[in-house]
């Protein structure tokens, strides 16, 4: 038996590892970012992107529907009118749907292109890229930014920070306005707040939101997406070989370093100089500034603020662009990227299978909803004409959003004497109590216990039958 350890020969790989001195600084206590703006196509679509969605969200409470808002989150009320449909409590496994559906969809468009959610989506990312811009109007590009906080208080200083504050609050307070109003009326919301009108708890929850916008966009910012939000945590879990993600060609672009705009990109490439000038514009831009030629880190937001500010930069030089690009590992390493992928594949499937069954849930819904209640004080009584009855109280619940007239029907009993409203007028979105009392002769009786049905119908255009059970009892 040899006593030698076999040893195999490693070439060393060289890493830029971050400086430790300059990583404190950055995430220190009074460390602030200072984003820079950058100009590229998507940056250009990430804001228009974002422009429709805010749309979407400032419009959507003030659109009216059959004389109603729109959509309105009535939590008081224990109600959701999402336009011609209303969701109730008894409604939960819509809601539980529709967030299963939103999870699958993260999943799958993580798994395709990772953070793009974050990037282009995300609320936070989103008004914090508003508040950013207002900021740069304001006090001016990045470097005037770091030259104002630098230098003691004056007037120009104190009235640039001043406005910018106004300004956030504005946008805070504007949001906040809007978000609430998706769960009170909106109209009477903004009337009875401008006018000092509004009560103690709306007045709180309209404070509160905005100040947590207010906090979010415009101190946390990145502290939000790097110590706080889950999401990040763990969304490498949904990461393979084969996800699009912002990444930096290491090959290409080592060794980085400066350069003479004269020198050919062939005579660098011979001395073994890469594509990287070292112009550190890919960090200038990250909102949460981080390096990405350091590799992927799960700060990154995959917004793709760096991937324009490098194509610029490789423009000027005459440079291929793609230095750091939307790209997969495999690619990277010389291979090819495969799209249709096993976990890729499973996520569109249950996807689908869920969308398909909450379409389901929906077309099958019933606007009509019927509890029987039984009288607790007795089982049954005989009356002085020698018949014996049941007293039950039906809650009639009118899911839709308009009056409806309901005829009550019982099934199961031979020549049954019903006392009470057969026919009742019930409000969209009200419950109706009606007492029925239903008495019968005992010798029609075959047990002495009944199974009964009220059978409860809708009158009108609309064919909507909903049939209840309960039990009629004799001895």
């Amino acid at each position: 038996m040899s006593d030698r350890i076999p040893v195999k020969n490693v070439t060393p790989v060289k890493i830029h590892i971050p400086d430790s001195r300059e990583q404190a600084l950055r995430y220190g206590a009074k460390s602030r970012i200072y984003v820079r703006s950058v100009q590229g196509p998507l940056e250009t679509f990430r804001r228009y992107f974002g422009f429709i969605f805010l749309a979407m969200f400032a419009v959507f409470p003030w659109i009216r529907y059959d004389g109603n808002q729109a959509i309105l989150l009535d939590i008081g009320e224990q109600r959701f009118n999402i336009f011609g449909l209303t969701l109730w409590p008894q409604d939960l496994t819509l809601l539980a749907w529709i967030f299963i559906i939103g999870a699958f969809a993260l999943f799958f468009v993580t798994t395709f292109a990772g953070r793009v959610w974050c990037g282009f989506m995300c609320p936070q990312t989103t008004w914090t890229y508003m508040f950013v811009w207002l900021e740069e109007k304001i006090e001016g590009s990045r470097h005037q930014r770091m030259k104002l906080d630098e230098r003691a208080l004056d007037f120009d200083k104190f009235w640039r920070k001043t406005l910018k504050h106004l300004a956030w609050w504005a946008i805070a307070l504007l949001t906040s306005l809007t978000f609430v109003g998706y769960f009170t009326p909106i109209d009477a919301l903004f009337l009875d707040f401008l006018t000092f009108n509004s009560g103690f708890w709306l007045t709180f929850w309209v404070l509160f939101f905005a100040f947590c916008t207010y906090g979010n966009a415009g101190w946390m910012r990145e502290i939000m997406c790097t110590h706080i939000c889950p999401y990040a945590r763990f969304q490498s879990v949904m990461f393979d070989k084969d996800t699009y993600t912002v990444t930096y060609d290491l090959h290409r672009g080592e060794d980085r370093g400066p350069r003479s705009r004269k020198a050919s990109r062939e005579e660098l490439q011979a001395k073994g100089i890469g594509d990287c000038i070292d112009c550190n514009l890919c960090v200038q831009v990250c909102p949460t500034g981080i390096d990405i030629r350091n590799g992927l880190q799960y700060e990154c937001i995959n917004c793709g603020a760096c991937v324009d500010a490098c194509n610029g930069v490789m423009e000027k030089m005459d440079y291929p662009k793609g230095l750091i690009s939307y790209n997969t590992e495999n690619r990277l390493n010389g291979g090819s990227s495969h799209i249709l992928r096993p976990k890729l594949v499973g996520y569109a499937v249950v996807l689908l299978v869920m969308i398909s069954f909450l379409v389901m849930e929906i077309m099958t819904r019933v606007p009509l909803q019927v509890d029987i209640i039984r009288d607790r004080t007795q089982l049954y009584r005989e009356t002085s004409d020698g018949l014996v009855e049941n007293v039950y109280i039906l809650k009639v619940l009118n899911k839709s959003q308009h009056e409806a007239r309901y005829r009550i029907e019982l099934q199961g009993l031979d020549s049954p004497r019903i006392t009470g409203d057969t026919e009742i007028s019930v409000q969209g979105g009200e419950v109706y109590v009606q007492p029925i009392s239903v008495a019968i002769d005992p010798y029609k009786l075959t047990s002495s216990i009944e199974e009964i049905q009220f059978k409860i119908t809708a009158l009108g255009d609309e064919e909507v039958t909903v049939i209840g059970e309960t039990k009629f009892l004799y001895r």
